[in-house]
């Protein structure tokens, strides 16, 4: 079984409050829903999935942005040594600036690393909220219906739940403003270094790609 299945059916097994934990429709109450309503969840457990999808490739970019800084520090580490041994002014300058591409790329990275760090975070929080608007359709379900027991669900303390996870995706977007801000700086410092060294070595040197 696919992770994405595997971390939605957790979610939707999850249908029991707990403690001061989030608002759910008991298990009791949605196993008396009745099948053609429990159609008209399909649009909000699609949101649900789409939401774990989107977690999990924010996962993915942050594991992929440290192998490439992993991979950015040595290239760093194997251009101070090639500056250390090198014997002649002109290796010496060719070398000096592989350096100074080497480093700004770890910069780069680095910044860009805190970019997706802060947006898998974005889609963790995401989920909640997709979690919390499923939650919301199937109260507002289970009451149309009348289900038993879904009396004592409160729309009100579903809806305000919603709203607050969506407020708190609003601030971290916002709070996300300035690490990109940070990111494109290091990007435009990054890029004139690998210019430079370009220029200087006929493009042999500083590939255009980020390893």
């Amino acid at each position: 079984m696919k992770p994405t299945a595997i971390l939605l059916l957790s979610l939707l097994g999850a249908a029991v409050n707990v403690g001061c934990g989030p608002k759910r429709v008991p298990t009791g109450v949605l196993d008396r829903l009745p099948f053609e309503s429990r159609i008209e969840l399909l649009e909000a457990e699609n949101d649900l999935a789409l939401a774990v999808d989107h977690l999990e490739e924010a996962r993915t970019e942050v594991g992929r942005q440290r192998a490439g800084l992993r991979r950015a520090k040595d290239r760093l580490s194997a251009a101070e040594n090639e500056e250390s041994n090198a014997k002649d002014s002109a290796s010496k300058e060719v070398a000096r600036l592989a350096v100074e591409e080497a480093r700004a790329r770890v910069e780069y990275l680095r910044a860009r690393q805190r970019v997706e760090e802060r947006s898998e975070r974005i889609q963790e929080v995401s989920l909640r909220c997709a979690r919390d608007r499923f939650e919301l359709a199937r109260m507002s379900i289970a009451r149309k219906v009348k289900v038993k027991g879904s009396e004592s669900l409160e729309p009100q303390v579903f809806e305000k739940q919603v709203k607050s996870c969506e407020e708190d995706v609003a601030n971290l977007r916002r709070d996300l403003k300035e690490p990109t801000d940070q990111a494109k700086a290091a990007k435009d410092g990054w890029d004139s270094h690998r210019s430079t060294l370009a220029r200087k070595t006929f493009d042999a040197r500083a590939s255009p790609y980020v390893e």
